[in-house]
Parts: C-alpha cells; structure tokens; sequence
C-alpha cells in the first residue's frame, strides 16, 4: 500500500507542472496575514504579458530546476518584478525570467507580493519587505525537500523589484528565534543579488519618485528615507551584487546603481557594475534590443565566477 501511495505522489507533482514549467503557487501566510487590507485581485495585460494591478494573497511561484541531479550545486534565486510599487509585470519580469534561470540549472521563485500603493497607510511601507522575508524563509527551509543548495540562494529584482531586492540584502535577520512560528525562525538573507536597472535610493537627486510615493508617501519622515534608501544601509554582511543599467535610463537614473556599487565596494563586499550607454528602462531580458541583449550572458558568467553555478 505504501508503495502504491509513494507511486500516486510522484504522478501527482509529474502532472502538477504546468505548460510554463511551474510546479506550484506557494501561499507565504497560511497563518493568516498581518496588516490585512480587503484588496480584490486585479489582472492586467499588455504586449508583454500579465501586470498584476492589485494583489489579495501574497504568493511564491515555484520553478523547479530539473537540469541538475544532485542538490550539491544547485542554486535558487527569488525573483521579484518591477512596476513601480503600484504594480507587478509578473510575465516580463518574472516568469520569463524563472523560464531562463531555469535554462542554466537554477531553480527560481517567482514572488507575488503585496503592492504598497494599494496599501493602508500603516502598513504601506512593510508589506513587501514582510512578503520578501517571509518567500526567502520558505525557500531556505525547505530547500533540501527542493534539491537546492541552502548557501546558494538569490534574489534578482527589476526596478522597483530592484529596490526590494535591496531591501532585502540590506534588511536581513539570521531568523528570529523567540518567534512562536518555526518559519520565522529561519534565515531572510540572500546569499548573492542580481539588480537590474533597480530603483535604491530614496533621496534627492537621484530617488524615482513614483516608487518613492507608492511606498513611503508624499511626506515621508527623514528616518524612513533613510531607512529604505540602501545605499546607506549596506553593512559588512550584505551579501556579494551585481548591478545592471543603463546611461540613457531616464526613469531610474544610474546613480541607483552606481553608489550601491560603491557603497559595497567600501565595505569591501564583491561587487560587479555594467552600465551599457543603450537600453533605456523596462527591457526585461532584452532579447533583441541592441547591446543590452547581452546581460542575461554577463550575468551568467558571474554566476560562474561566483561558484554559484557550473
């Protein structure tokens, strides 16, 4: 019976793959959610795909990697989209990304978190930082169940994405230990970044203010620009990054990057900075658009050079 019952589960996750290669929708809080807002989901779609307007229930989507055997080497990476804090471009930035990642033996997760913008005023700022946390904690505990090197676990952000990639680099814990739930009690660090064209700071000169407004408001206090202005928050354990924009991006300048960059650099964290002169903003893997196309291979090439990936 037993093994007729093991036969059943392998059929079941074999027939649980989808068409795009997703294996599961993982809720973050099957405890139930803080700062609960009555939000109903809202789906958009554009050239590129879906756009998730408003999001309900916080989720990761699971990508397994099937291309490597062993879990020794195999790493995972969070992937977190773009749109500004009022939105998620869930396709360009998300699962055509997982789809790729996938290609070079990493398994990926998708995070649909909470959008700040259609947020309460109190929880506003903590949402997606809270959802980011929590989808990092999932993977890391569950991670020998997954095939996936505990130590070899990511994040790579766009944009807005980018800066909640950050965040999370750079507002980490090691678990919280006296937390009566035994997911908070793993790890929340990302053990490498991938930033591409991300929003960091949220100071003048350089602050996107579209993301600054959906997530700290229109009159934040000094503290709370500080706080989510990363560049200032690196600190000795912020883990190795490598950045990716663009000179001629007018929607999040390039000094995000560039004064991350130095700011790990002075903390002597490894750190890689490609800045191409084209590409503008919003260019996802940028198939077919001039010299940015070459990203996607820069960023592999670090990811060897990193021992992350073979």
């Amino acid at each position: 019976m037993k093994k007729i019952k093991n036969t059943f589960i392998i059929i079941f996750l074999s027939l649980s793959i989808n068409s795009n290669g997703q294996l599961a929708k993982i809720d973050l809080y099957p405890e139930g959610l803080e700062c609960l807002n009555v939000i109903k989901q809202k789906i958009d779609f554009d050239e590129s795909g879906r756009i998730y307007r408003k999001v309900a229930n916080p989720q990761i989507w699971y990508y397994p990697s099937s291309k490597l055997k062993s879990s020794k080497d195999k790493a995972a990476v969070l992937i977190i989209p773009g749109g500004g804090y009022e939105a998620l471009w869930i396709d360009k930035e998300g699962v055509d990304v997982a789809k790729w990642l996938n290609g070079l033996g990493i398994s990926a997760f998708v995070l649909k978190h909470r959008i700040p913008y259609w947020e309460g005023k109190e929880c506003r700022s903590d949402v997606a930082l809270a959802d980011a946390q929590r989808a990092m904690r999932i993977i890391r505990k569950n991670s020998k169940k997954w095939e996936i090197n505990s130590k070899k676990i990511g994040v790579l952000g766009f944009s807005a994405g980018g800066h909640l990639a950050s965040t999370l680099s750079t507002h980490h814990d090691q678990g919280i230990r006296r937390s009566n739930l035994e997911i908070e009690k793993f790890a929340s660090r990302p053990d490498f970044s991938i930033l591409i064209y991300p929003v960091v700071t949220m100071k003048h000169p350089y602050v996107h203010m579209g993301s600054r407004k959906s997530l700290i408001g229109n009159a934040p206090s000094n503290e709370i620009v500080e706080y989510f202005s990363n560049e200032m928050q690196v600190k000795a354990d912020t883990p190795p990054a490598i950045l990716i924009h663009s000179d001629n991006d007018l929607g999040v300048l390039v000094e995000n990057s560039v004064n991350y960059y130095l700011a790990l650099r002075k903390h002597k964290i490894p750190a890689a900075l490609h800045v191409w002169e084209d590409g503008g903003h919003g260019y996802g893997l940028a198939k077919g658009q001039g010299s940015i196309k070459d990203w996607p291979i820069i960023c592999q090439n670090w990811m060897i050079q990193r021992k992350l990936i073979n």
